[in-house]
């Protein structure tokens, strides 16, 4: 089995040369052939012409002289036949008869020119079997010359020439093949090097190419996916950063506070205090892994998704409603302007979207700060607009916030209890419902999350 992919190039396009050659030697000569049929026998026509003149120039009567200087023609056969049917003697090469039948002879002796073939001519139609007769009379005698071609040696030569050059042609082709070939395999080689060190997890590779064509493009998608599953690894890794981070450090606090709980001589108020904390953690750890697993599932092709038509507006009052102890306690201004809309979508997905989002405002807006929530239907979709008067969010990392663990302010994230999975739980349900969310932060302070839903979601 050849499993080289430069080996099979070559013996494919050799093959491809060879079948090429030989169906065009036969095509040349079934389109030739009626041309060189017609070539040879006006050819003979005139040869015998010239043996029939050259015996009436010469007054002579020897006939038998002339059959025989006619048969040492080159090439040619010659046979005369005398007005009684009968050969005057087979000439020519090997002294070989040709034999007509009588109609063929009568014919000729009746003053018609024959063309065509003698009697028993295994391949008809080729030059080699056609033969010409033609009528002369001596001393008032009519006579038959019959002439033709004997070109087997020719035949012989030319099918040897033609294997030469055929072989020439082959041998050539084939070294220009092998170099083409080598430079169509080079880049495919390559590129089977790179594949094999991403397999090993190397994603710094980067073909050269400057091709335009299909392996230009090959490797273009190579480089590509190169670059992407190299940034996916570094995703990963720094993933799974953020992760141990996000769990060591509630981990460490319940350990030392565990550790500081086996001291005897700790009061009841210390032991309370680090008891809460011990349960805090806990339950911090425990949303960690709530928002992990949902996180995980919402980017799962085939999660769970059971949309129908409800009224937004109505969910965003349920939900500020259950958030009032949060926004209360810091006593925030809450301006509300929500038309009638109803949606098409996932009641229960689309809850935790606007939990997240006015957990988010509550909790980075200062007391009696502001917090306005808009909604809107335009064209075909809903439109709602969140905004709140807190610090807001520098240019340079509007784009990272939906990143999984991303905080803006990390040292006041942690304190507050947040991971940084919040918005990336919100981004992937927007998009599931095929809608579009946008975070515009002015330099002068405050957020605004503008979030788009269709009215007519996908079932």
């Amino acid at each position: 089995m050849i499993k080289s992919l430069y080996v099979r190039v070559v013996i494919t396009f050799i093959a491809t040369v060879m079948l090429s050659l030989i169906l065009a030697f036969f095509l040349a000569t079934l389109l030739y052939k009626n041309q060189i049929t017609a070539l040879a026998e006006k050819q003979l026509i005139v040869s015998g012409k010239q043996i029939i003149q050259s015996y009436q120039q010469s007054q002579t009567d020897d006939l038998e002289g002339l059959a025989q200087d006619a048969g040492l023609l080159l090439n040619y056969r010659v046979q005369i036949y005398d007005d009684k049917g009968e050969a005057v003697r087979p000439q020519g090469v090997n002294n070989q008869k040709l034999i007509m039948t009588k109609d063929q002879i009568q014919f000729v002796l009746n003053g018609g020119v024959y063309r065509g073939e003698p009697h028993g001519t295994p391949n008809k139609g080729a030059p080699e079997g056609l033969i010409i007769g033609l009528p002369f009379k001596v001393n008032n005698s009519s006579y038959a010359l019959f002439i033709k071609p004997d070109i087997s040696e020719i035949t012989k030569q030319f099918g040897q020439l033609l294997r030469t050059v055929l072989i020439i042609v082959l041998i050539i082709g084939s070294l220009f093949i092998a170099i083409a070939a080598r430079y169509l395999v080079k880049p495919l080689r390559q590129l089977t090097e790179a594949t094999r060190k991403l397999a090993k997890g190397d994603f710094s590779v980067h073909v050269q190419s400057k091709r335009k064509d299909e392996i230009g493009i090959l490797t273009t998608s190579i480089n590509d996916m190169a670059q992407e599953l190299g940034r996916l690894d570094q995703m990963r890794q720094d993933f799974v950063a953020n992760v141990s981070h996000e769990i060591q450090s509630p981990l460490t606090s319940i350990k030392g506070f565990s550790k500081a709980l086996q001291n005897k001589a700790l009061d009841e108020v210390k032991r309370i205090h680090y008891l809460t904390i011990i349960e805090e953690e806990s339950e911090r750890l425990s949303r960690l892994s709530e928002n992990l697993l949902k996180l995980s599932s919402l980017q799962y092709e085939h999660h769970p998704f059971h949309p129908h038509y409800y009224r937004l507006d109505e969910q965003l009052r349920g939900v500020l409603i259950a958030c009032e102890p949060l926004w209360a306690s810091k006593q925030l201004q809450i301006d509300l302007e929500l038309g009638e809309v109803s949606i098409q979508g996932d009641e229960d997905q689309l809850n935790q979207v606007w939990l997240n989002l006015i957990h988010n405002s509550i909790k980075f807006t200062p007391d009696k700060g502001v917090i306005s929530i808009k909604l809107k239907a335009k064209s075909s979709n809903a439109i709602v607009t969140l905004t709140d008067s807190g610090m807001g969010i520098p240019a340079e990392e509007l784009d990272d916030i939906f990143k999984p663990f991303y905080k803006v302010d990390k040292a006041r994230s942690d304190s507050s209890g947040g991971s940084g999975l919040g918005l990336s739980i919100v981004k992937r349900i927007v998009d599931i419902h095929q809608g579009d969310i946008e975070v515009v932060s002015p330099p002068e302070g405050g957020t605004s999350i503008i979030l788009k839903l269709p009215l007519e979601g996908k079932m």
